[in-house]
């Protein structure tokens, strides 16, 4: 499994849609925030942070939050191997936004389901 690295093929310089395309996905908000007020962490320990990911799917998360720069992974020369994971300046500047937009779904979080609940009885009324 790979992850698309293109750009969006309609705007390919749009900056939201390439950006948000990426940040959106149903881990990489995730694993940046396990990752955020952490120094490093080790892949297990992460792993253990996010009991329903599957492996493959975090080495793949992993995988892209390092091509795009907003984590570094670190290899130790040790037997077994460890590997250690840490935000970069890029990924940590995008935290302030990131608090922000948890603080803001947590204020609405409520009417948000309760217009969800509104709009499936009247669909189911139609």
């Amino acid at each position: 499994m790979e992850r698309n690295f293109s750009k969006n093929e309609l705007y390919p310089d749009c900056p939201i849609r390439n950006i948000l395309n990426r940040l959106s996905d149903k881990w990489t908000m995730l694993v940046l925030y396990t990752l955020k007020d952490k120094e490093q962490m080790r892949f297990r320990d992460i792993a253990a942070e996010l009991p329903d990911i599957s492996q493959k799917m975090l080495v793949l998360t992993l995988r892209t939050l390092e091509t795009d720069g907003y984590i570094s992974r670190r290899v130790y020369a040790e037997v077994p191997p460890r590997v250690e994971y840490s935000l970069t300046a890029r990924a940590r500047s995008f935290i302030p936004i990131f608090n922000e937009l948890i603080q803001w779904a947590k204020e609405h979080m409520e009417e948000i389901l309760l217009d969800r609940a509104k709009a499936l009885s009247a669909s189911a009324t139609r």
